[in-house]
């Protein structure tokens, strides 16, 4: 029993700290991951939450990154019966506002041209650019597919 508490406490523990929460101005950025890609494959995709604490609103306007040739906000909706993906300029983030980037719906960060496949285990640095809140660097865990 008492092994039994130890290793789940020590997994929650790791898990924990595993997880990444990251803060600009009033914004607070949590769990930036993306999956594993394969051989050959040029394009990833990173997902996170962003949350707005402010009473102000802001906006995400860019991303940079060393991990492609570029990085660009996308968003996945329906157009009649047909799933769209679209470069979005910007992301608005009205105050007391919480923004899920989830696969195959809604906001994502595309990376385009990757310079190597993305690899579980593997961290990818990201810069994010807000109108107000700045820059800020983070890092995405690549899971597995």
């Amino acid at each position: 029993m008492k092994r039994t508490l130890l290793a789940l406490t020590c997994g929650l523990a790791v898990n924990w700290a595993m997880a990444a929460d990251y803060h600009a101005g009033d914004l607070h950025i949590s769990n930036p991951h993306a999956r594993a890609t394969v051989p050959g494959q040029t394009t990833g995709a990173v997902y996170f939450t962003i949350e707005n604490t402010g009473k102000t609103g802001d906006k995400l306007l860019g991303i940079t990154t060393s991990a492609s040739q570029s990085a660009e906000l996308h968003n996945m909706q329906m157009d009649g019966d047909i799933m769209r993906m679209r470069e979005v300029g910007a992301l608005e983030l009205p105050p007391a506002v919480v923004i899920e980037m989830l696969p195959a719906d809604g906001y994502h960060i595309m990376l385009i041209g990757l310079k190597k496949p993305l690899m579980a285990g593997q961290k990818i640095p990201l810069t994010l650019r807000f109108e107000k809140a700045g820059k800020v660097a983070i890092e995405a865990a690549v899971d597995k597919r």
